[in-house]
């Protein structure tokens, strides 16, 4: 077994059993031997978890027994594990955005990725990233907007002030796998905008059936787990996580002489304390030690391997 497989997946759908299906999955994925976090609520399900193939499989299977059996799904893979623990939490959103909205009654037309070349390119149109600023400076569509948000829930004040005012503008929008872009659009849609487009898959899907000749993709893409990035084919990408900040850092950056492995990058050097730095290195040094003797520790980079048959 070279490798672990990921999946992502969403779905709208309202449920109110959520306290059983939270026991439900919990079990599965402890017995699977799946990591990751599912997300339940009133409004749907929201995951990304990572374990054998055979298993990922199984429990794609099994929420669709349960009941989630519209899901958009995305699978990629990844040569060490990519979440430490398992989270299943029930919580008022799947993806918040702090308002009400009708995804399942109003939202925007999906475009699949093959013919999203077609549509950006109309000049006319108005192509919205809509993820968070860091993550856009990471990559992005050609031409594309950034709204410059700190959080999902910020999107509202910019459709208030640059999108609203023209109920007729034609707007694209996209996001890591399709989720952000549902509510973002239903939102758009419930306040009287006419022509608003969504990526279907979102960027993830893109990259997997896109390639680089054809691609208006630049750069990579975020992702919330420890590949920190994909790009094109949805192999990983080349950007890693700063210890001290947790922000994305890429090879320029670690040739700063303010990095230092496992603690600090020049975006956190200046304003990480003494205290915090020895803490880090103190972690750096365990995990080390860990890897040396075999041992499990919640930092260290295991392998497909190392997880199935050694017992980590």
């Amino acid at each position: 077994m070279g490798s672990f497989s990921v999946l992502a997946f969403y779905q709208f759908i309202e449920r109110k059993d959520l306290s059983e299906v939270e026991s439900l999955l919990k079990k599965r994925c402890v017995f699977s031997k799946i990591k990751g976090t599912i997300l339940l609520s009133a409004e749907g399900i929201n995951g990304t978890v990572s374990g054998s193939e055979k298993s990922i499989s199984e429990l794609s299977s099994y929420l669709e027994e349960i009941g989630y059996d519209d899901l958009n799904q995305k699978i990629s893979y990844a040569e060490f594990l990519p979440f430490p623990r398992l989270k299943v939490r029930i919580k008022k959103e799947i993806v918040t955005f702090k308002e009400e909205v009708d995804v399942m009654n109003n939202k925007g037309e999906y475009v699949a990725p093959e013919k999203w070349n077609e549509l950006i390119n109309d000049p006319e149109l108005v192509l919205i990233d809509v993820r968070n600023d860091f993550e856009v400076q990471m990559g992005s569509f050609e031409n594309a907007k950034n709204p410059d948000t700190k959080s999902f829930t910020d999107f509202k004040k910019y459709a208030e002030e640059n999108l609203l005012n023209n109920k007729d503008t034609k707007v694209a929008m996209f996001c890591t796998g399709g989720i952000r872009c549902e509510k973002a659009s239903s939102y758009l849609v419930g306040k009287g905008m006419k022509n608003v487009y969504q990526l279907k898959g979102g960027i993830l899907g893109y990259l997997e059936k896109i390639d680089e000749k054809g691609s208006k993709w630049n750069g990579e893409c975020f992702v919330f787990d420890r590949r920190v990035s994909l790009k094109t084919g949805l192999q990983e990408g080349t950007y890693k996580i700063c210890s001290g900040c947790r922000n994305p850092i890429n090879d320029m950056d670690r040739k700063s002489k303010f990095f230092e492995e496992g603690v600090s990058c020049k975006n956190c050097y200046e304003i990480t304390s003494d205290d915090k730095k020895d803490g880090l290195r103190e972690r750096a040094k365990q995990t080390r030690l860990a890897r040396e003797r075999g041992k499990n520790y919640p930092y260290l980079e295991v392998s497909a391997e190392e997880y199935f048959e050694s017992g980590f």
